[in-house]
């Protein structure tokens, strides 16, 4: 059997790229021929590090570029997998699946070309019900949800300490992380007389980021934040299995109604901490909602003063912490590869 995977952004290591590589890991070890679409093989040797993906026997070949060539090459597949970019494409596959990771609207989405090429698409599959939700409208079709694959099992609680962690990229792009606004907050919890805790404050920078990152270590002085960038799968893993809170802002003050590509369209991270017996207290919007149920496994906030508020309850009610640790990582497990693996494998 033979696959084909699309990814216009395979270079930009997000969660999308994980999203669709994990399919393919997963196809190769059942036999398939995989081909990804978009980079050469250079690229393969950060993801396999910074996704901790077995890609060994993935093929990674050049764009197709004109649509010609791309009617005749998708023709060659068994299964084609494509992540839009808001756009829909001819695929002539024998199966044909479309992921959509941005809940994209007013793009012109029920066009007549559009409805064309959907004709062609077997399956249309989103990251999240927030994700369906919009993607649905714009498109006039009845999307499925998968939610991303997170490899729980490879993260786990370690010896605690005063630590609350964020992860994202350092940037100010579509999908700001904020992490002004946690820097912010955390320095006024120190200035209240918070003691012997610290804040850590990971991420890549990317493009556009470098500006930004080092604004944020300037505002840090004098206090224990620490920024780290673009640190290897292993040193993350041990700073989710130390870290005793995990924050993120993702989409704050944004209005999730009228730019909901501006939030966290499902929250990765969220269930890595969450499977390393962190608890998230993180802003409720996007995707967050369908992972936490807030005070049973994390936190939700919407405002600077209920983040400050809920941490400084949490750090001054140990036990309360502690019995969160244990309901955290058992909801983890609802995001496992193996779940991501299975629903696949019903429309494969």
């Amino acid at each position: 059997m033979k696959a084909g995977f699309f990814n216009p952004y395979l270079d930009t290591l997000g969660g999308g790229e994980r999203y669709a590589l994990t399919l393919a890991e997963h196809l190769v070890a059942k036999g398939w021929q995989v081909d990804v679409f978009g980079c050469g093989s250079e690229i393969k040797k950060d993801l396999m590090s910074k996704f901790n993906l077995k890609l060994k026997r993935v093929n990674f070949v050049p764009n197709i570029r004109s649509l010609l060539s791309r009617l005749k090459k998708t023709r060659e597949y068994d299964l084609f997998f494509w992540l839009s970019d808001g756009s829909i494409p001819f695929l002539f596959s024998q199966n044909n699946i479309l992921h959509f990771q941005v809940p994209f609207h007013d793009v012109n989405g029920r066009s007549r070309l559009n409805q064309i090429k959907l004709k062609k698409i077997d399956h249309i599959v989103c990251n999240s019900k927030f994700t369906k939700k919009f993607i649905d409208r714009e498109y006039g079709v009845n999307s499925r949800v998968i939610y991303p694959p997170i490899d729980v099992e490879t993260f786990s609680p370690g010896k605690k300490k005063n630590l609350i962690l964020s992860v994202g990229r350092f940037s100010q792009l579509l999908q700001a992380k904020r992490q002004d606004i946690l820097v912010v907050s955390f320095k006024k919890l120190c200035d209240q007389g918070l003691k012997d805790w610290q804040l850590v404050l990971v991420g890549a920078t990317g493009v556009g980021g470098e500006d930004y990152f080092n604004q944020l270590k300037r505002k840090t002085k004098g206090y224990p934040i620490d920024l780290l960038n673009d640190i290897d799968f292993n040193s993350l893993k041990k700073l989710y299995s130390e870290a005793k809170i995990f924050w993120s802002a993702s989409g704050y003050d944004i209005d999730e109604r009228k730019e909901p590509e501006r939030v966290e369209h499902f929250g990765m991270t969220i269930v890595e901490a969450m499977a390393a017996g962190c608890v998230p207290v993180v802003i409720g919007k996007g995707g967050a909602k369908e992972i936490i149920r807030s005070r049973e496994h994390g936190f939700l906030w919407e405002n600077e003063k209920e983040l400050i508020k809920i941490t400084q309850e949490m750090i001054d009610s140990p036990k309360t912490l502690n019995t969160l640790v244990k309901a955290v990582v058992k909801s983890s497990q609802k995001f496992s590869k193996k779940q991501f693996q299975q629903r696949f494998n019903e429309i494969i």
